[in-house]
């Protein structure tokens, strides 16, 4: 299947030079129903959408080029700031994909605790996007409910790492930080009333009349096309097609939880509504299981003994003139991974997530590129949005669930 994405020039050039009838207008950068700066240049037909363009570019940040000139675990606090709703998520695919490079393992209980944050961190996106999807159709109570929940997932996050959002927690060799005392019956209570949370969001929308009417038959994107398209995620599950990158290519021990992969029918608005909160649902599953294999393992390592990687223990720093120095040495100088590429792709809230690192042998990346799932979902939203209301836009859009950080990285 031979699907085009149209240009902004497509739709301008034609307008300014009086060869068509239609109305060009521009929907966005500044726009505030298109979760980020995101310019779509509309060409309507009275209030039906013709034809639809992204423009992207405008939060452009060069990440991928400053990592370039930071030694690899500087590089850690720039993938944070990616996809600013799944930092964790972020942190982890870099760390993999560097960790292949090395040939380094990542001991069991450090991968656990991977799980564990990535999932609460899945939990956290998912109800960002459900609370301002909610709140573009006008429905404000499950904005202050989801909000809710999420303040608690970042209460967690502050208490590990001290941080709520950019935690840079995930690093490359395992974690910064052991887990804190009140760790585990924090999380334990969080996941105890969080099921009882997301059935009161499905009361307030699943079966609403209003929101049935802005999201059934709205935006459909059949199996085919979506694969055509490039669509991961929520998004590629919602028309039918079952990939997650957890069941397809299992990395930090997926293989060994027990967890079902949402699908739908229609691919329509609605059903990627209903693949979102059964996908919450899932990762308070998966988080339940490895908080009670934390809670059996008892203390343990938290990062990898490989001295590729790891610095020497405290105590043989504080007695060992030639640990000093390796140790001053590793964290100025970086460790060097040898000559070569890894590449590493995973399941982040928005779909999957890749990362390629390329290494020259120095203590600095040569090159670090991102697979960012919200760029390419993005292509999707013109085949989706031709023929619909403009009001549909805003429901396609939020949808797609797309964080521009992460698309003009």
């Amino acid at each position: 299947m031979t699907l085009h994405v149209p240009t902004p020039q497509e739709i301008t050039g034609p307008a300014l030079a009086g060869l068509t009838d239609t109305m060009v207008l521009n929907m966005g950068p500044h726009h505030p129903s298109t979760h980020g700066v995101l310019r779509l240049v509309l060409e309507l037909d009275g209030e039906l959408v013709v034809n639809v363009a992204p423009d992207i570019g405008f939060l452009h940040t060069g990440i991928e080029k400053t990592m370039e000139y930071k030694t690899y675990q500087q590089a850690v606090v720039l993938t944070d700031r990616m996809d600013y709703l799944a930092p964790l998520s972020n942190n982890l695919v870099y760390a993999l994909a560097v960790e292949k490079l090395m040939q380094v393992e990542i001991p069991e209980r450090a991968q656990t605790i991977r799980v564990l944050m990535v999932e609460l961190q899945r939990i956290s996106s998912h109800l960002v996007w459900l609370g301002t999807h909610a709140l573009d159709l006008a429905a404000m109570t499950v904005f202050l409910y989801a909000f809710r929940e999420r303040e608690q997932i970042l209460d967690i996050f502050e208490l590990v790492s001290g941080a709520r959002m950019m935690t840079s927690y995930i690093r490359i060799g395992g974690l910064a930080y052991d887990l804190p005392a009140d760790f585990v019956p924090t999380v334990d209570a969080f996941l105890q009333q969080m099921p009882g949370r997301i059935d009161e969001y499905e009361d307030l929308l699943t079966g609403n009349p209003l929101w049935l009417e802005r999201t059934v038959g709205v935006g459909v994107i059949d199996g085919e096309a979506a694969v055509a398209f490039g669509l991961t995620g929520a998004n590629l599950r919602a028309s039918g097609v079952p990939y997650d990158a957890r069941k397809a290519t299992p990395y930090s021990g997926y293989e060994s939880y027990d967890f079902a992969v949402p699908v739908g029918k229609m691919g329509d608005t609605y059903d990627r509504y209903r693949v979102r909160v059964a996908e919450m649902r899932q990762s308070v599953q998966i988080a339940r299981q490895a908080l009670d294999r934390i809670s059996a393992m008892g203390p343990g390592a938290y990062t990898t003994s490989d001295r590729k990687v790891a610095p020497p223990p405290k105590e043989e720093i504080t007695h060992s003139m030639e640990a000093l120095i390796h140790h001053f040495k590793l964290w100025t100088e970086g460790f060097k991974p040898p000559r070569g590429d890894a590449y590493v792709s995973t399941e982040s809230p928005r779909g999957v997530l890749g990362c390629y690192v390329v290494s020259d042998g120095g203590p600095k990346p040569w090159r670090v590129h991102f697979r960012a799932p919200s760029l390419i979902n993005l292509q999707a939203l013109p085949h989706m949005a031709r023929g619909r209301m403009v009001a549909d836009l805003i429901a396609l859009t939020a949808s797609l669930d797309p964080v521009l950080g992460e698309v003009d990285r």
